[in-house]
């Protein structure tokens, strides 16, 4: 069964794409998890009518408070030539101009312990002081903690369905990823109080198959699902509520920093317990659903970084980042 069901005009032809790249010889998966984000664009916006506009690029590309420079790069290489497919296909498409592709290493953010504990206080005191049945506030002290006790991209865990939580099991399981591997990341206790907590106001509301198994696991109290932007949106008040500095212009702090700073205090956390991180960075790897360890080892020199303490046991972190040589 395809797992990327798409629900708006363009349905057919990104379909349609999809196989054709198939047949060429290309992996889809990223061309279809991308179609996903722009078939929501689409529906979301109540586009009805064939013919991509240079007005809804300019909408969508508003969106994407979270993306780094390179994932939006890659999304206008696809938009562009999905463009001129539909252009061969007999509809008038406007044809977004290529971005330029950073090559400039970007440094995330890494919130510290004491900011995290901030962060949730202010996601738990936040307040609605009208009536939005849109508003996804309710989700935000839930959905923040997710992201920082498993390193969940944003994308990933509002991709959740209410079959994918297993709270008898204690696992949360992703099965739409960004490198196309399930994984099943372990739940904690605190982290299961929470998503319990959450789950049980969140049926209380009135919807009918709220708690479908193909349900979306996060919704609005109108049952419409969270989009990454609003999800953004509210985190930046968190970080104002927490006095810290947001820099805005896609330098953060952003929601994805959660899933680095979880990475490296996972690496901190194994250091400190003397695990030797030759072991411990390819679990890490895994948790995190990376391909390779490459992806990975970015974390060990942030995490060297922010605990410099950590250089001074051999069996720390420094033990595998910097080997001994001789003199």
């Amino acid at each position: 069964m395809n797992k990327f069901n798409y629900e708006s005009i363009y349905a057919p032809y990104f379909k349609q794409f999809v196989d054709i790249k198939k047949h060429l010889g290309y992996i889809s998966l990223q061309t279809e998890w991308f179609f996903l984000e722009f078939d929501k664009f689409f529906v979301t916006n109540n586009i009805t009518s064939i013919g991509i506009t240079k007005e809804q690029v300019e909408l969508w590309q508003s969106t994407r408070f979270n993306d780094a420079d390179t994932t939006i790069y890659l999304k206008y290489c696809l938009l562009m030539q999905f463009c001129k497919f539909m252009c061969k296909m007999g509809y008038n498409c406007y044809i977004p101009r290529q971005v330029r592709h950073s090559r400039n290493r970007f440094i995330p953010y890494i919130f510290s312990k004491r900011e995290m504990e901030n962060i949730f206080y202010a996601c738990d005191s936040m307040r609605l002081y009208d009536k939005h049945m849109s508003s996804i506030l309710f989700i935000i002290p839930a959905i923040i903690r997710l992201l920082y006790a498993t390193g969940l991209r944003i994308s990933e865990a509002l991709a959740l369905k209410n079959k994918d939580v297993d709270f008898n099991r204690r696992c949360v399981i992703i099965r739409i990823s960004k490198n196309g591997q399930e994984r099943v990341i372990p739940m904690s206790e605190s982290l299961e109080v929470v998503l319990k907590q959450y789950w049980d106001y969140r049926n209380r509301i009135p919807l009918t198959r709220i708690q479908d198994n193909n349900g979306y696991f996060f919704i609005s109290p109108n049952g419409t699902c969270c989009l990454q932007g609003t999800v953004y949106t509210w985190f930046k008040k968190a970080l104002a509520l927490s006095n810290i500095p947001h820099i805005g212009d896609h330098q953060g702090p952003r929601v994805h920093d959660l899933r680095h700073t979880f990475a490296v205090h996972a690496l901190a956390q194994m250091a400190n317990e003397g695990m030797d991180l030759y072991y411990g960075l390819p679990l890490l790897s895994t948790f995190l659903g990376h391909k390779s360890l490459e992806a990975t080892d970015q974390y060990v020199r942030l995490t060297a970084e922010m605990y410099p303490d950590l250089l001074k046991d051999e069996k720390g972190i420094c033990a595998y980042v910097f080997p001994k040589t001789k003199s």
